[in-house]
């Protein structure tokens, strides 16, 4: 494991705001079909052995976001400018120099954690969030699947609206859910289903299901759309990458695999409702280190690249 396409956007142009990346899902990714909670539940790395969780609770989310503090506290707080690292700075020399390497690299990444900590409660304490149209605090994980995704794509366009962070990844539905999907008629539960045998009647649910997500992530790039941002949308300002961990979900076959890329990115992307189809067995990488290249960092490989995608 390495850094993700994220973690590395995100250092580039999401360090300062008060998040430099959020993590969503619809619902937990500690699956048993999934392994039961390994590193493979998260799509975000900070690094090799730094795995970001998904926060699937919008409560949790909306805190994230705007605090769990009044207007008044925040005040208070943002009065309070000491650092606790400060504080302690000569004791923890002292204790530095008495580790050995591992422990001294385990302890320099708790301090760079609890600096974190205390950079993003600045931040979140010297918000004006008057203007802002927020929805009411959520009380907890919404009990209608359909209203809990599309609460949580509310999160992430006020999230963007207001500058609170530039990356966000987000898990639509857990790879091992056995999620049903009743408010669209399919009262299967997905996983199974995704594994479809090519049983047409199955295919033709899997189907049905996952035209309901791409549909709910089209109602939020409208919102992307309908938002202004300087002289354009937010959405002519933002790249969004949709796709999927498998191309044939019913052999868990990882080729090839389907991806949509909208957004103007600042004038950095080629429009136009294209398709386009790559040569036999193009890397999944030459897609993100393109899209690397948009965002300004040209380094010249990501993970088995072989180039860029000049159409995009």
């Amino acid at each position: 494991m390495a850094a993700t396409l994220d973690q590395i956007v995100a250092k580039k142009i999401s360090q300062d705001t008060t998040l430099p990346s959020l993590e969503i899902s619809s619902e937990t990714t500690v699956q048993q079909a999934a392994g039961g909670g390994g590193f493979y539940t998260t799509l975000s790395f900070r690094d090799a052995n730094s795995p970001l969780p998904m926060e699937y609770n919008p409560k949790k989310v909306f805190n994230e976001l705007f605090g769990e503090t009044t207007p008044k506290e925040r005040v208070e707080i943002a009065r309070q400018t000491d650092s606790i690292l400060d504080l302690i700075m000569d004791g923890t020399k002292a204790l530095q120099g008495q580790l050995g390497a591992g422990d001294r690299a385990t302890l320099d990444g708790y301090l760079e954690s609890v600096r974190e900590i205390e950079r993003r409660t600045k931040l979140v304490a010297s918000q004006d969030t008057s203007k802002m149209n927020l929805p009411a605090r959520p009380v907890g994980v919404l009990d209608d699947f359909d209203k809990q995704v599309d609460l949580l794509f509310d999160l992430a366009a006020i999230a963007y609206q207001a500058d609170l962070t530039r990356v966000i990844s987000y898990i639509m539905v857990a790879e091992g859910t056995n999620r049903t999907y009743n408010h669209i008629g399919i009262p299967d539960s997905f996983h199974p289903v995704s594994h479809h045998a090519n049983d047409l009647e199955r295919i033709n649910k899997l189907v049905k299901i996952q035209t309901w997500h791409v549909d709910r992530f089209t109602a939020f790039l409208k919102k992307m759309a309908d938002t202004r941002d300087g002289d354009g949308s937010l959405l002519d300002h933002s790249i969004f990458l949709y796709g999927s961990n498998m191309g044939n979900s019913d052999q868990h076959g990882n080729y090839p695999i389907p991806n949509i890329i909208v957004g103007g990115g600042n004038g950095k992307m080629k429009l136009g409702g294209q398709f386009i189809e790559m040569p036999e067995r193009t890397p999944l990488a030459n897609l993100h280190l393109t899209l690397l290249h948009k965002f300004g960092i040209e380094q010249e490989k990501f993970a088995d690249s072989t180039g860029v995608i000049s159409a995009l």
